[in-house]
């Protein structure tokens, strides 16, 4: 199925209010048929001429329009009013009616994109670029919604036009009607021509144009990298580069548009200048009246504009035609996680997390295991810390737990069941998950520590105790609005301490058994980082907590260590148990804990002094 094909389809909920336009578009066209007719009394009148009964002679309504002969001018007036009047009012509804079609179009086409990305599994984020999914929602959208009701209607508007007019011309003059329909093929050929040529142009320049957004996103979101490393100057080339580039694809399509309507406009002009010398012998032989010849004259002008018009539509046809194309190809990539025939609902977590000979790796270029053969179980209420070397597999494999991704071999069973045979929906429902980078979003706080709670427990006194928990209370009630204010984009106005703790109040609202947990308190002063971490010993009590460790304390505490190493894992067991081993968790362990270890032991002391509510 063509492009255009499919984005018809999104023209069935409206097909009535589209049938109305169309209609409407045929009686504008009629009425400014009517309004051509008009001129051959007149002229003929004027002239001193006769026309043989008259232009309307034949017509199944010509009883009630004026006549050649004895032509009251008063009567042509009051119609040519009566007509330019019902015509506008017949193009507002009609154009209307195509506009609100269109944005009807062109939201159903948006949110049926967004549905489906925002519902893929995370290699398709993976494979396309954040500007690339928000260019299809927004810049194609919109070329696509342009295409739909102002080039669509006009498409229409003019073909109708145009046939109107060609039946006047041939209800004037069948011969030379008939001379102008040879034009039909070279300007076919030519149209074909353009439009294929143009169409390839657009498709390169939209890609460039996606190019040149990539280049800029990423400068100005990495802004302070780019000052760090003094690369200005090279960010600059690089967009300068990409720029120029759109700038010549743009170039290209631009010529091919400009250059059409002009040849198809000297075409034109040559074939009226050869039917002007045999209109003059047609009159000189008494063929045709004055009056006849110039409504013929009015008409195939009328009809050359429509002609012209539809050459510069094909343009504007061309790149929405162009635009639906990538936004179709985005959706028909299907990555989405989807739940087998008959999957099961989970009930409450209640026994274990188990990993059965689990090996995993990315695919589309990374063939390399990332998982190899791991196997360990997790019991409920335990706290298990991964730990190892960057690169080690530590993330991939918590993210095959809520099904983020899918193991290639072996299962992730949890109480029994392996959660490719478990509703997604239920099985996410069982888990928190708080990341080492916080994303929070432009809303207020309330709303962030809400989000993933609507609907079931998002009373004000429960946030208030999720926060209180999680020691967010004290600065929230500080800020301008409290818990109705706004955040700014991912978190702005906040501290990173501040951001953490929001992000944990927003996990312990939630509520869920399982908690993975990303320690990320690196970056925070001394005093956020024990806010912090005693928020999150207040987030672990009575859940399954699987947590990829950073801190010494944080590993002292699990009740079992999972060592990996290349995937594999490499050794498992208690803090003492894998010192004595004097294996990889030890050389770990002296690299990266032992300078922790002092202020660990002051800090564990200090935080007894937080008190917590939940």
């Amino acid at each position: 199925m063509t492009e255009f094909a499919r984005l018809l389809k999104y023209l069935r909920p409206y097909r009535i209010v589209f049938a109305i336009s169309v209609v409407l578009m045929i009686v504008t066209g009629l009425l400014e048929g009517g309004t051509i007719l008009l001129l051959q009394p007149i002229f003929d009148t004027l002239s001193g001429s006769q026309s043989n009964g008259g232009v309307f002679a034949g017509l199944p309504f010509s009883r009630y329009l004026p006549k050649a002969d004895g032509v009251d001018l008063r009567t042509i007036a009051v119609l040519l009013v009566g007509l330019t009047l019902a015509k506008g009012v017949a193009e507002y509804f009609s154009s209307y009616f195509m506009s609100r079609i269109g944005q009807s179009v062109i939201a159903d086409v948006r949110s049926s994109l967004y549905d489906h990305i925002i519902h893929q599994a995370a290699r398709f984020f993976s494979k396309h670029p954040t500007n690339e999914l928000t260019a299809h929602l927004m810049s194609d959208a919109a070329l696509v919604e342009r295409a739909v009701s102002d080039t669509l209607r006009d498409l229409l508007r003019e073909s109708v036009s145009l046939v109107v007019y060609l039946a006047l011309l041939f209800k004037f003059n069948w011969r030379l009607a008939a001379a102008l329909l040879l034009l039909g093929p070279p300007v076919a050929y030519l149209t074909t021509n353009f439009n294929r040529r143009l169409r390839h142009y657009i498709n390169s320049r939209q890609q460039s144009g996606a190019e040149m957004l990539d280049v800029a996103q990423e400068a100005i979101s990495s802004q302070r990298v780019v000052k760090a490393f003094g690369m200005e100057d090279y960010e600059s080339l690089r967009f300068r580069d990409a720029a120029r580039k759109q700038m010549r694809d743009q170039l290209r399509a631009m010529r091919i548009y400009f250059l059409s309507p002009i040849v198809l406009e000297t075409v034109g002009i040559v074939a009226v200048a050869a039917l002007l010398v045999y209109a003059h012998r047609n009159i000189t032989a008494g063929q045709m009246s004055l009056g006849g010849f110039a409504a013929f004259l009015v008409a195939m002008f009328k009809a050359y504009d429509p002609i012209r018009r539809l050459s510069r539509l094909q343009h504007d046809m061309q790149q929405g035609v162009a635009s639906s194309a990538r936004i179709f190809k985005v959706m028909d990539e299907q990555m989405e996680m989807r739940d087998k025939p008959g999957a099961m609902k989970l009930e409450r977590f209640s026994r274990q997390i188990e990993f059965e000979d689990v090996s995993f790796k990315y695919g589309a270029g990374f063939d390399l295991p990332v998982l190899e053969n791991v196997s360990f179980k997790v019991r409920a209420g335990e706290m298990v810390a991964i730990v190892g070397q960057s690169g080690a597999g530590k993330s991939t494999l918590t993210n095959l737990i809520p099904r983020f991704y899918d193991a290639v071999e072996g299962a992730v069973l949890i109480d029994g069941h392996d959660v490719r045979d478990i509703q997604i929906a239920s099985l996410r429902k069982q888990i928190a998950v708080v990341t080492q980078e916080t994303h929070l979003f432009n809303d207020t706080v309330r709303a962030n520590i809400a989000y993933g709670a609507y609907g079931s427990n998002d009373s004000d006194e429960a946030i208030r105790r999720a926060a209180r928990a999680a020691l967010a209370d004290d600065f929230i009630s500080k800020l301008p609005s409290g818990y109705n204010t706004v955040v700014g984009e991912r978190g702005l106005i906040l501290s990173g301490g501040q951001r953490q703790r929001i992000a944990i109040a927003r996990a312990i609202l939630k509520n869920a058994p399982i908690l993975i947990l990303d320690e990320a308190t690196s970056a925070l002063d001394t005093e956020s980082e024990m806010m912090v971490q005693q928020a999150l010993n207040n987030l672990m009590i009575g859940r399954t907590t699987i947590v990829i460790a950073h801190r010494l304390s944080t590993v002292r505490r699990a009740d079992r260590i999972v060592v990996m190493d290349a995937g594999r894992v490499a050794e498992m067991g208690t803090h003492q148990e894998l010192l004595e081993r004097d294996g990889i968790y030890r050389r770990l362990y002296e690299l990266q804990f032992a300078e922790e270890e002092t202020v660990d032991d002051r800090w564990l002391a200090a935080s007894g002094a937080f008190s917590t509510e939940y």
